[in-house]
């Protein structure tokens, strides 16, 4: 199939007040790791003591693929695959009804390699201004209106060699565009598009698009935004796509799938198969450079992003089968370990000194920092099939995406 030629098929509405909210909230989850890309969901509200079972408030079919769910005011937003579609959906988060559904066709023909993990999309859309931005799994992105579900506008994607890249950048919006990751294998370009007409605003062609996704950073005064591309990581300035630095950051088989972690003037990454590294940004003599800060060889995590809760790092590390780890963001150092075969990966999201952790077998843990460890507070199992999608906090309510299923929990 000629993806230039992909066309919106559909806006199929069930009845349902159309209303979109076009003002965020406390408890609003925007974009890929939350309303500021660190893992965090401040608007999670905790009970004061945890039940035994979380209450299961409904359960729908919805399709495959890997986005996490956006809760935006009375809104939940799912992108997803139907059958030979890509598909945009807004449900209500009171029952799991579909509100306004929108898809356009997308053939993928799958690498053997990447069979297992299907189709997707793999990328998590991102809420701005009463629109929605995504990228598809062959790079078609798309922008709609999140009241209606009107496509207003879309480009289409050029097939990626699919063993390399599925598309798994998830977009950023800033200061008036939204920053994708578009083309695929050694032949990419970050790329600024207006959010408004989608029309090009700039592009930096310099690498292929990796698996990790961007965060704004401030370094040195200089707002500037930071991603890890197949071989590299790079800032660049967000307002005009100016290459401030760049360093070489090369996987053995271009996977480099993390989201860079910011502590204080420095950029915390692992890679694949790799150790867990601190790159300290600095500009001197009018000039940007970057150092090693410090590398911790016994703690590497390939596709469990961790996160930052106060002064420690949290995650999962790909060692020993899945083992959680702690470590010093300043020093490096390991602070503890867990037992080793935890899991094969995990989701991983936090709010203040509780951490959430989604293991690909279906079970959610819930985690306490304590002075020395991260106790389990509970553990609950919450689908009977595979989950690699962070799940989404907001309010009391747990949002968990298997396979091809949706399923809100409840804490009380």
């Amino acid at each position: 199939m000629n993806i230039a030629r992909c066309a919106l098929v559909g806006v199929v509405f069930a009845g349902l007040s159309i209303a979109g909210s076009a003002q965020t909230s406390a408890t609003d989850y925007t974009q890929w790791r939350g309303p500021n890309r660190d893992g965090g969901a401040a608007g999670f509200r905790a009970p004061a003591s945890w039940p035994e079972q979380l209450t299961q408030a409904w359960k729908v079919e919805v399709g495959t693929g890997y986005a996490t769910p956006l809760v935006v005011g009375n809104r939940l937003y799912v992108f997803s695959r139907i059958g030979d579609n890509e598909v945009m959906s807004a449900l209500d988060p009171a029952n799991g009804k579909v509100i306004w559904r929108t898809s356009y066709p997308i053939a993928v023909t799958l690498h053997p390699a990447a069979t297992k993990h299907g189709p997707g999309p793999k990328s998590t859309p991102v809420y701005a201004d009463g629109k929605l931005f995504s990228i598809g799994f062959a790079g078609t992105v798309t922008a709609f209106d999140a009241a209606t579900g009107k496509q207003l506008w879309q480009k289409p994607g050029t097939m990626p060699n699919i063993f390399y890249n599925s598309h798994s950048f998830s977009p950023i919006v800033e200061q008036g565009v939204v920053i994708f990751h578009t083309g695929g294998h050694m032949q990419g370009a970050l790329t600024a598009f207006d959010v408004n007409t989608g029309q090009v605003k700039w592009s930096w062609p310099g690498d292929g698009p990796g698996y990790g996704s961007p965060v704004i950073a401030n370094f040195a005064g200089t707002r500037q935004l930071v991603t890890i591309t197949q071989g590299k990581i790079i800032s660049v300035d967000p307002a005009t796509g100016m290459l401030l630095w760049e360093r070489p950051y090369v996987s053995a088989n271009f996977t480099n799938a993390v989201t860079p972690v910011v502590y204080d003037q420095t950029l915390i990454v692992s890679g694949n198969g790799g150790p867990t590294v601190a790159v300290a940004v600095k500009k001197e003599n009018n000039r940007w450079t970057t150092s090693l800060a410090w590398e911790n060889a016994d703690v590497q995590y390939r596709l469990s992003n961790a996160v930052l809760v106060g002064d420690v790092l949290f995650g999962l590390s790909s060692r020993n089968m899945g083992q959680y780890f702690s470590l010093d963001p300043k020093t490096g150092k390991t602070l503890w370990t867990s037992d080793p075969r935890q899991a094969g990966n995990a989701a991983i999201v936090y709010s203040g000194d509780l951490v959430f952790s989604l293991e690909d077998t279906g079970d959610l843990k819930v985690f306490r920092r304590s002075a020395t460890a991260f106790e389990v507070v509970k553990k609950y199992t919450v689908a009977e099939s595979e989950t690699w999608t962070q799940p989404t906090l907001a309010g009391n309510r747990i949002f968990v995406k298997d396979v091809s299923n949706l399923t809100e929990f409840t804490t009380n």
